[in-house]
C-alpha cells in the first residue's frame, strides 16, 4: 500500500464482481433518471442522489448489502454518507462508470 492510495478512485470492475457474489445484494446507480436511461450497470436499481429516500422503501432492510456508484466516483461517494446516515450497515462506493468496460442495459 503507497502512501497516496488513498487517492486512487474506487475499481468498479471489482466492485461489480464483489456485488455479484454478495447474496442479497443491491447495486444502486445514483446518478439522474436521464443518465440512467443512457446506459447502466445491468442489475443495478436508479435512485438519484437528490432522492435518495426512494431507498427506503425500494431496500427496506437496513442491512442489505449495497454497492453504489454513479459516473465518475463522486455522487457515489456522497450517497454512500447519506445512506450511512439513513442507518445502512454495508454500504460501499464502488466508483464511476466512466470506467466501466463490461456490459450495459438500455
Amino acid at each position: 500500500m503507497g502512501l497516496f492510495d488513498f487517492l486512487k478512485p474506487p475499481d468498479i470492475s471489482q466492485g461489480v464482481r464483489e456485488f455479484q457474489s454478495t447474496p442479497g445484494a443491491v447495486l444502486l446507480d445514483v446518478r439522474t433518471a436521464e443518465e440512467y436511461r443512457d446506459g447502466h450497470i445491468p442489475g443495478s436499481k436508479n435512485a438519484p442522489l437528490d432522492s435518495m429516500e426512494v431507498v427506503l422503501s425500494a431496500v427496506p432492510e437496513r442491512d442489505t448489502p449495497l454497492f453504489v456508484y454513479c459516473y465518475s466516483g463522486a455522487r457515489s461517494r456522497q450517497a454512500t454518507g447519506a445512506l450511512r446516515h439513513m442507518g445502512y450497515s454495508s454500504v460501499k462506493n464502488i466508483g464511476g462508470i466512466a470506467a466501466w468496460r463490461g456490459k450495459v442495459e438500455y
